[in-house]
């Protein structure tokens, strides 16, 4: 078994990338690959084996941008609700702000809109399509990542291109 610091190093490029696909701002990446990898720290002792460490880390990476998602979901919800109903006229800040490093600045609006409609695709599907297409993993890899079989990949990612095409 890895030490924890050969792991982090073997691993915190493929963590931090997979949280800025999901959160698509720098800072809130770092912060949750942080978060990550404090998580994998505290859970390495009961790692199994089952899986390869590569699908566990994933999986732990995956759990914790969509709790990070649902979090951000419920503060915005919440935010909208307290201007309601409060006698402020202020407009809230928006939460985060699109923040991919490795896109142009010209190309930013035409791949915040394409982010804008992924993210409205349910849960699994929005997972597929972006260990596939963007952290370019293997059907069998994602298969393993999701816990499902590699036909329901394929169906979810048939889906989710299908409702891309439509939003």
């Amino acid at each position: 078994m890895l030490s924890f610091s050969d792991l982090y190093e073997a691993h915190q490029h493929m963590v931090y990338n997979l949280c800025l696909h999901y959160l698509q701002n720098r800072q809130d990446a770092e912060e949750a690959a942080q978060d990550i990898f404090v998580k994998i720290h505290r859970k390495l002792p009961g790692f199994q084996e089952k899986s390869s460490l590569k699908t566990w880390i994933y999986r732990i990476a995956v759990h914790h941008c969509l709790d990070v998602l649902k979090a951000r979901t419920r503060h915005k919800r919440f935010a909208f609700f307290k201007t309601l109903f409060s006698s402020d006229t202020e407009t809230p800040a928006p939460l985060t702000n699109f923040d991919h490093p490795g896109v142009q600045l010209e190309d930013r609006e035409a791949l915040e809109l394409l982010f804008q409609k992924i993210n409205q695709l349910p849960e699994q599907q929005k997972t597929a399509l972006i260990l596939k297409y963007l952290d370019e993993l293997p059907q069998r890899d994602i298969a393993a990542i999701m816990g499902l079989s590699e036909k329901a990949v394929e169906s979810l990612l048939q889906r989710a291109k299908q409702g891309l095409k439509k939003k």
